[in-house]
């Protein structure tokens, strides 16, 4: 049962860290995102590069769709122009894990240091600034609290039984990524916890990539949830970033060892092999829908536009 609570609390305190930061980079990013949207959405290409870009600064494909789904319910953008987003955010937040395979803990202190004295500032500059610093600080000190609890909660008896299966069948850990991701509402949380499991060698790089497409299913339920009472477009949108995920899921679930071979090549760490393998299928993924946007926007108004 302590386990259990410890590693609630290290999610809490990740997710912390990841909301911290991405404040502090919004904060400073001020509302030039939303203007960055209107403008760069006029081809599902262009519409791609500015969801990769937006995702890479706000540190969450989450956020970058939510405000999407809220352009789309004031009618500042169109339901067609969202579709090169999604197929965007799901590219840029592949960089926030390969910022995770730096090594920095021995940077968490300093770090913290210099958010708690920035705090000081009244600049509004400084102060997301602290929470900039803060929340790198927070989250590499979250890993290095999964990799020390992924040691010992293999004691636990009904952990013991899950990691078993998800050892075992990939099917499990997919939804297992899908179902925490939904609870905890980031799927970066969820990928950089597989990664701190990965580097005490809890369990495979082909369950870790499991739990990673899961998760990208799991963070469309943000999107759906912000999409609620705010119009026929708005859900559109939200159904396009669930169909998206889904079908890449399909597509991918039976290529895993495949895609876990393609990304150790280019490494040798496990943590690492699964940023890249993240890289590998988001790109894979959108690049594949990317020259039938228009159609798969036309499929989903088909299928969810009553």
């Amino acid at each position: 049962m302590l386990h259990i609570i410890f590693f609630a609390l290290l999610a809490s305190t990740f997710l912390l860290g990841m909301t911290w930061m991405r404040i502090g980079l919004f904060n400073l990013s001020g509302n030039r995102m939303e203007n960055w949207l209107q403008k760069f959405t006029n081809s599902p290409f262009m519409g791609m590069l500015a969801g990769i870009g937006m995702t890479a600064i706000l540190q969450s494909s989450s956020a970058v769709t939510v405000i999407a789904v809220g352009l789309v319910s004031a009618r500042i953008l169109t339901f067609p122009q969202t579709i090169g987003i999604i197929l965007g955010t799901n590219i840029g937040t592949t960089i926030t894990l390969e910022f995770f395979t730096f090594d920095l803990t021995k940077m968490v202190i300093p770090f913290i240091i210099i958010g708690i004295g920035l705090q000081f500032f009244k600049n509004i500059k400084f102060k997301s600034l602290s929470l900039i610093f803060l929340g790198i600080g927070i989250i590499f000190a979250s890993m290095n609290g999964f990799e020390l609890l992924a040691k010992s909660i293999e004691d636990v008896p009904l952990i013991q039984k899950l990691i078993h299966l998800m050892k075992d069948n990939i099917v499990i850990s997919f939804i297992t990524g899908t179902f925490l991701t939904a609870l905890i509402q980031s799927s970066t949380v969820m990928t950089g916890i597989a990664m701190s499991f990965l580097n005490s060698g809890t369990f495979s790089l082909d369950t870790g990539i499991a739990i990673m497409i899961g998760a990208n299913i799991g963070t469309c339920a943000t999107a759906l949830l912000a999409s609620i009472g705010a119009g026929n477009e708005a859900r559109l949108t939200a159904y396009a970033h669930i169909w998206l995920n889904l079908i890449g899921a399909i597509i991918f679930l039976p290529l895993i060892s495949i895609l876990g071979h393609a990304s150790s090549i280019i490494s040798d760490q496990p943590p690492t092999q699964l940023a890249h393998a993240s890289v590998i299928y988001n790109a894979a993924v959108s690049l594949l829908f990317l020259p039938f946007a228009q159609m798969f926007g036309q499929y989903i108004i088909k299928l969810h536009g009553k």
